[in-house]
């Protein structure tokens, strides 16, 4: 359960590529939860999944506690530093959205990595966030059928794009030896 030097090095270069992602993200997911919202207010919750797979991606290939909040953290004040609409809330996300991943990755003790459990870790990651904006963006003020769309459209997108999609990918940089030197690369191999 020891982080090495690799682990930190690979975490830092995950945070930062996430951050990255969440800087295009920014603008593409920030449109799309605008149009859904627009649609049915409490819609826009299914472009917020993206915005969560930096703790999904941690937990999956580091397998440490500490990794999901790291790596999601890391990514939050990429986006924050480079710049985007939300400044240092941006902060209060990661920290929130990386600790429901993390709390999923403790929950099964670090030993499980399935798809199941990081479609878990996604929706957790989903609820984090639901909560945190419950308090950061007035939404307690809103209807029970808003914050219920929400939540379950945010859940689900976690799952989805920050979960399955997580996984997916974890999969696919394994499947290249990438990650040969994780127990997330050498997994994949023992099966191929």
């Amino acid at each position: 359960m020891r982080w090495r030097v690799v682990d930190i090095v690979v975490a830092s270069v995950v945070g930062i590529a996430t951050g990255l992602l969440f800087l295009v993200w920014n603008n593409l997911g920030y449109a799309w939860f605008s149009a859904a919202d627009a649609l049915t207010p409490g819609l826009g919750g299914i472009a917020v999944g993206i915005w969560l797979i930096g703790g999904v991606l941690g937990g999956l290939i580091i397998r440490k506690p500490g990794a999901a909040l790291y790596v999601e953290v890391l990514a939050a004040i990429v986006s924050a530093i480079v710049g985007n609409q939300w400044g240092i809330e941006t902060l209060y996300s990661g920290v929130a959205q990386g600790l429901g991943a993390e709390l999923v990755f403790a929950i099964f003790a670090y030993r499980s990595f399935g798809p199941i459990v990081a479609i878990l870790a996604g929706a957790a990651a989903g609820l984090g966030a639901w909560t945190l904006e419950l308090f950061t963006s007035a939404n307690l003020q809103k209807s029970a059928e808003f914050l219920a769309l929400y939540l379950g459209t945010t859940v689900l997108s976690g799952a989805v794009l920050a979960g399955l999609l997580g996984w997916l990918i974890v999969r696919g940089l394994a499947a290249t030896g990438a990650l040969n030197r994780f127990a997330a690369g050498q997994s994949v191999t023992k099966r191929v």
